[in-house]
C-alpha cells in the first residue's frame, strides 16, 4: 500500500481539439466595387443617398490629404496611396491610366473628379438625384455553388474539380 503511494500516478491524457473546420460557404451574389464603396463613404448627411455635390466635396477632401505639397496633382505612386486609403488597395479601379486623360503620368483633381462624375452616372440607375446603397451593389448572376462559379451541365466529383471526362485534352497534331 505504501508502495502504491509513492508511485507516482499518471495523469489523465488532456486532449485539445483543433479549431473547427470552416464550412463551406456560399460566395456572395451581391458585391460592391471599390469605388461604389468610396462613392458610399461620401454620404456626408447620413440619408442613404450620395448626391453628385457630396460625392465632388467628397473626391477634394481625399484628394487634399494624398496632396501635401498642394501642387494640384499626385503621380501614379501618389495615386496608389491614394486608392490604398480610399479604395481598400493599391491596384484597385479606377487606375490612374483611366483617371491620367492627358497623359502626362500625373493625376489631377479636374481628372479624378471627371472620372467619378462618370462613375456617378454609370451607378445612377434610376436618374433621381443622388444614388442609394442599392443601386451601387453589382449583382452576380452566373450559376454559383460553395465551390464558386460553376457553369451547368458539367459534373463535378466530390472536390468540386471537373470530372475527368470534362478535362481538356491535349492537342494531338
Amino acid at each position: 500500500m505504501l508502495l502504491a503511494q509513492t508511485v507516482p500516478q499518471e495523469a489523465p491524457e488532456i486532449i485539445v481539439p483543433g479549431p473547427a473546420r470552416p464550412s463551406a460557404q456560399t460566395p456572395a451574389t451581391m458585391v460592391v466595387e471599390p469605388a461604389a464603396m468610396f462613392v458610399a463613404a461620401c454620404d456626408m448627411d447620413g440619408d442613404g443617398i450620395t448626391t453628385r455635390s457630396e460625392l465632388q466635396e467628397c473626391v477634394a477632401r481625399s484628394f487634399a490629404t494624398i496632396d501635401t505639397g498642394h501642387t494640384g496633382s499626385m503621380r501614379y505612386f501618389a495615386f496608389a496611396d491614394w486608392a490604398q486609403r480610399y479604395l481598400g488597395d493599391r491596384n484597385a479601379l479606377p487606375s490612374p491610366f483611366d483617371v491620367d486623360k492627358d497623359g502626362d503620368d500625373q493625376v489631377t483633381l479636374a481628372e479624378l473628379q471627371t472620372q467619378f462624375s462618370k462613375l456617378y452616372s454609370r451607378f445612377n440607375r434610376d436618374g433621381q438625384d443622388g444614388i442609394s446603397r442599392a443601386e451601387l451593389l453589382t449583382f452576380k448572376t452566373g450559376p454559383i455553388d460553395a465551390n464558386g462559379p460553376t457553369r451547368p451541365g458539367i459534373p463535378k466529383k466530390k472536390d468540386g474539380k471537373p470530372a475527368d471526362a470534362d478535362k481538356p485534352k491535349p492537342d494531338r497534331r
